[in-house]
């Protein structure tokens, strides 16, 4: 209550102070905006710049500008302010209206006094001013007595907002040992009061929670550290309170709080350590290599990269036993075997490891590297081994000569383990499968069991298995490769089965042929071989061997001509040495066949026996063109009997078969009228007749079956007969319902009444009324005997 009318009175005040301002004597008189309105008497002020003379005109409106306070909390309308025309003589002649914005709503006026007041509580942060439009008219003749003149009304800011932050909460991250006065992060308030007025938007910053070791500036809200060395391992994360208020942090002013969360972020401050200074572990002897022998766990306080490490090991007893790598995702120390370990031989390792950082941060280790050692001991520990060879592989030679149950070589091992420990030996026989050789059980000699071949297998595949006697599982393989050895057991052989000719027109010492010889054996110095003609042949011979002491040798004539018809093949024996030890030699036979040549010695014509040699024409070959020319013939024969049988099938084929029964027909018909005038099928199937079926094609004076009457036979003297014969067929056609219709073509023929020789058939007929066996005609012997007793005729018309 007292501060409003202390408000009050300080407005009225500068409301007073305001209106004396506006007297003619004050410069300010350019507030009061008037657009028209009655003028008063005119002076001469001045002249303006261009010399022309100024005169002040006479204002007719007497108010002044208003200025209300937001927020107002009385129970009466709040006064505003009052207009006033100089033209109202207090006669009620004068009514005042007020228009433009909240005019009617917000703001009410008086149209006798001018008095203008507020109906609501207004806030300034909501609508800082008001531009209204007032006039003075005349209340009878409402003619304007004042021209249409603007003035505002301007609210009076209060502090009635507190601070706001723009954020809450804020995040943020300082490093962990910064300096004092780094800077974390800077919080900003904002005021909605009127900054222009008074200090109700002036606000300062202060801290709350969060001392001693941040601080923030007053007028700015940048936080910074307070403490030095502020460690992250110590404590990581801090909550600081700011508070905003404002009136310049005078008392009664409004404020406004946020967080600011606050983490420190790590640095490599911290070097990594062993968690012992002594590591010790135990590894069997028969660890295989790249296998893992212990881990060696360090610690770092710091995280992320900056706990990252590297092990090394900077001295060992044994240098390359072992080797150490960092496990990334663990940073833990893993010790690698690298060479075989043996217990009978070294049963402890020492060495010593390091480990440092790999983001080394220079700040805080000036002094030396940063890193940390420990020592490591390895034990090992002794298993039970197989065991082991005295060589990885056994290369053996024998001759290939060389009897049975011959001790090629010897295979031994012994038991690491250092014990008096008998081992048993064997031959795996997955790799000897044709038990060529054996192996001494105790003293591991390898013997063959089998006679050896050289130019069958020159090379022999074992492997021999050690086993301890004591424990079988315990056991090793190691292989075993046997040379066999040559030795000449092979006499040599013409390389090839020439085929040699000699011109009938040859000359003598003439060369026909150049012939080799191959050996299966390997002699060390190589072959070498020596031809030569035969003893026994030598005296007779047609044909001589010289020997041209580079493993080959020419066959050479000894004679000027050959004549093919005295002899047509000759048998050259050549005898062929090798020059190894022992000797061996063999006897081949070169067949030499006598040709006729040309002139340049071009072979034109050969014997019979040649000629089929050379077109390689073999009794197999000419065994298989025979066979191939009789299944020919045999498919060619089964055809024409298919088509044979397969004509024979239709018993009408043309009207020169059957007799009387083939009827030519070949008109159009009466379409579907005529479909039943004649059935071909019955000729086909006289079974099948329908004895009822009567011509559509005319319609028949009297209906009775057909009557079959006797045949009359002929006589020889004259053709009375045949007149007869078709004379009985057309009757009987004429009868028949199931004939065909009249304008189709029958053809009658008749044999006769018999052959002198009766019956020409081989079915043996005996009499007319005897029956006949028809089976050989299958299915169409019944169709013929039907179709003649229809039409008659004796046995021999039948048979026929």
């Amino acid at each position: 209550f007292y501060l409003y009318w202390f408000f009050r009175i300080c407005i009225l005040m500068a409301l007073w102070a305001v209106a004396h301002l506006n007297s003619p004597g004050y410069g300010l008189r350019a507030l009061r905006r008037t657009t028209g309105g009655r003028r008063g008497s005119a002076g001469l002020t001045g002249q303006d710049a261009n010399g022309v003379p100024l005169r002040r005109s006479k204002r007719g409106w007497m108010w002044n500008q208003f200025f209300l306070l937001e927020e107002y909390t009385g129970t009466d309308l709040q006064y505003v302010g009052k207009l006033h025309s100089d033209s109202d003589r207090g006669d009620g002649s004068v009514r005042y209206v007020l228009s433009g914005e909240g005019a009617g709503t917000l703001f009410k006026i008086d149209e006798k006094s001018g008095d203008i007041h507020a109906t609501k509580r207004l806030d300034r942060e909501e609508k800082a001013y008001y531009i209204l439009h007032a006039k003075a008219v005349n209340r009878f003749t409402n003619e304007a007595l004042e021209g249409e003149s603007e003035f505002i009304i301007k609210i009076h800011d209060i502090n009635d907002n507190e601070p706001r932050f723009t954020k809450d909460p804020y995040m943020a991250q300082v490093p962990e040992m910064s300096d004092i006065g780094t800077s974390v992060i800077q919080v900003t308030a904002t005021d909605a009061d009127d900054a222009t007025y008074g200090n109700s938007a002036r606000v300062v910053y202060s801290i709350l929670e969060g001392q001693p070791y941040f601080s923030v500036d007053p007028d700015t809200g940048l936080i910074k550290t307070a403490l030095p060395d502020m460690d992250r391992e110590v404590k990581e994360n801090y909550q600081v309170v700011i508070q905003a208020k404002d009136m310049a942090g005078q008392m009664g002013g409004l404020s406004g709080t946020t967080t600011v969360s606050i983490t420190l972020s790590d640095v490599n401050d911290n070097p990594p350590r062993f968690t012992k200074s002594l590591y010790e572990f135990r590894v069997p002897e028969s660890t295989e290599l790249g296998a893992t022998a212990g881990l060696v766990p360090a610690e770092d306080a710091d995280i992320g990269e900056n706990a990252e490490m590297d092990y090394r090991i900077v001295w060992s007893d044994s240098p390359g036993t072992f080797d150490i790598i960092t496990n990334r995702s663990t940073q833990e120390g893993v010790i690698v075997l690298r060479k075989p370990l043996d217990f009978e031989s070294k049963r402890q390792y020492s060495f010593r490891i390091q480990v440092e950082n790999v983001h080394i941060n220079p700040r805080f280790f000036t002094n030396g590297p940063f890193r940390d050692e420990a020592t490591v001991k390895i034990i090992v520990e002794d298993v039970d081994e197989p065991p082991v060879f005295r060589r990885a592989a056994y290369v053996m030679e024998v001759i290939e000569d060389v009897p049975r149950n011959t001790a090629i070589g010897s295979i031994s091992a012994t038991d690491p383990d250092g014990k008096e420990t008998l081992i048993r030996y064997s031959i795996d026989r997955r790799t000897d499968m044709d038990r060529v050789f054996n192996i001494h059980a105790g003293n591991g000699s390898v013997f063959n069991v089998r006679e050896l071949d050289r130019e069958e297998n020159t090379w022999h595949n074992i492997t021999v298995i050690a086993t301890e006697f004591n424990n079988p599982r315990q056991m090793s393989r190691v292989p075993v490769y046997i040379r066999v050895l040559d030795v000449n057991d092979n006499a040599p052989t013409l390389a090839t089965n020439y085929e040699t000719f000699v011109c009938e027109n040859a000359k003598a010492n003439q060369r026909i042929q150049t012939v080799s010889a191959t050996d299966p054996d390997d002699p060390i110095g190589g072959h070498r071989f020596f031809f030569s003609l035969a003893q026994e042949a030598a005296g007779k011979a047609n044909f001589s061997v010289r020997d041209n002491k580079d493993n080959t040798a020419w066959i050479l004539t000894r004679r000027n001509s050959y004549n093919s018809l005295q002899r047509s093949v000759y048998h050259v024996p050549v005898v062929i040495t090798d020059g190894d030890t022992p000797m061996q030699s063999s006897t081949n036979t070169l067949t030499i066949k006598v040709c006729t040549c040309d002139r340049e010695g071009k072979m034109k014509l050969c014997n019979a026996e040649a000629l089929t040699a050379r077109a390689g024409l073999s009794t197999g070959a000419l065994v298989a063109i025979l066979l191939c020319v009789i299944i020919l013939l045999m498919i060619v024969v089964l055809f024409a009997a298919l088509r044979r049988q397969k004509k024979k099938e239709p018993l009408i084929i043309s009207k020169e078969d059957v007799r009387d029964n083939v009827v030519s027909y070949n008109d159009e018909g009466g379409g579907e009228e005529d479909t039943q005038a004649f059935d071909i099928g019955t000729l086909r199937n006289p079974e099948a007749i329908e004895e009822n079926k009567q011509r559509r094609d005319i319609v028949p004076e009297t209906f009775y079956p057909p009557v079959r009457r006797p045949v009359l036979p002929p006589t020889r003297d004259n053709n009375g007969d045949v007149r007869d014969f078709i004379n009985q067929r057309l009757q009987d056609n004429d009868s028949d319902p199931t004939a065909p219709p009249y304008d189709s073509l029958a053809t009658y023929a008749y044999e006769g009444n018999g052959s002198v020789a009766e019956s020409l058939s081989s079915l043996e007929s005996v009499t007319t009324e005897g029956d006949q066996d028809y089976n050989y005609l299958s299915e169409w012997g019944p169709r013929f005997k039907k179709l003649a007793d229809m039409y008659g005729g004796d046995d021999s018309d039948r048979d026929s």
